[in-house]
C-alpha cells in the first residue's frame, strides 16, 4: 500500500533515491516525487536540489516515458520555489517552460498537475496561466473540455476546480 501522507511518499522517494545510483533510470523515476514531496513538506532545499537533479538527468532519457513527466515537475517545483521567494517573473517563466512537457502516458491522460498555476491565479496571473493552459492542450487531448473551462473561469477572474490536479 503507497504512503497516504506527504512524509510517507517523501521517505519512499527517499528510499529510492538511496537504493539507485546517480544517472540510473531508476533515480530518474524517483527524483520527481522526491522533489514534490520535499516541497509539500516544507523542504525548499531538498526540493530544489532534486528538482535540478532531475532536469539535468532527463536530456539523458529523451525517449522515457518519464520523460515528459520530469520536464514538466522538474520546472513546476522550481516555480512554486520561486513563486515562495517572491520572484513572481521567475514563477511565471517556470510554469511555461513546465507546459513544454512533450506529455507523459499519464499527463496524456489524466493531465498535468495543476499546483503552481493555481497559485499563480491566486496572485492574479491569469494571462501566463491561461497561455499554460493552451500549452497544455498540446499533450492533454483528452482534458480540452476541462482546459477550456479552466480558461473560461480564469478570465472570469475565478478560481477553477483543479480537483485531483493538484495531486499528481
Amino acid at each position: 500500500m503507497a504512503p497516504s501522507t506527504p512524509q510517507g511518499r517523501l521517505n519512499a522517494a527517499l528510499q529510492k533515491l538511496s537504493n539507485n545510483p546517480a544517472g540510473s533510470a531508476q533515480r530518474f523515476y524517483a527524483l520527481g516525487e522526491a522533489a514534490k514531496e520535499s516541497f509539500e513538506v516544507g523542504n525548499k532545499e531538498d526540493a530544489r536540489k532534486y528538482a535540478n537533479e532531475l532536469l539535468t538527468l532527463a536530456p539523458s532519457f529523451p525517449g522515457d516515458w518519464n520523460y515528459g513527466n520530469a520536464i514538466h515537475d522538474g520546472n513546476m517545483v522550481l516555480g512554486q520555489i520561486a513563486l515562495r521567494e517572491g520572484k513572481m517573473d521567475e514563477a511565471k517563466s517556470l510554469l511555461l517552460k513546465a507546459g513544454t512537457s512533450p506529455g507523459s502516458p499519464q499527463m496524456n491522460s489524466f493531465g498535468p498537475n495543476m499546483s503552481l498555476a493555481r497559485d499563480l491565479l491566486a496572485k492574479g496571473e491569469k494571462e501566463t496561466v491561461i497561455q499554460y493552459f493552451g500549452e497544455c492542450r498540446v499533450f492533454w487531448a483528452m482534458g480540452h473540455d476541462q482546459l477550456d473551462q479552466w480558461t473560461k473561469d480564469a478570465k472570469a477572474g475565478r478560481q477553477p476546480d483543479f480537483g485531483a490536479n493538484l495531486l499528481y
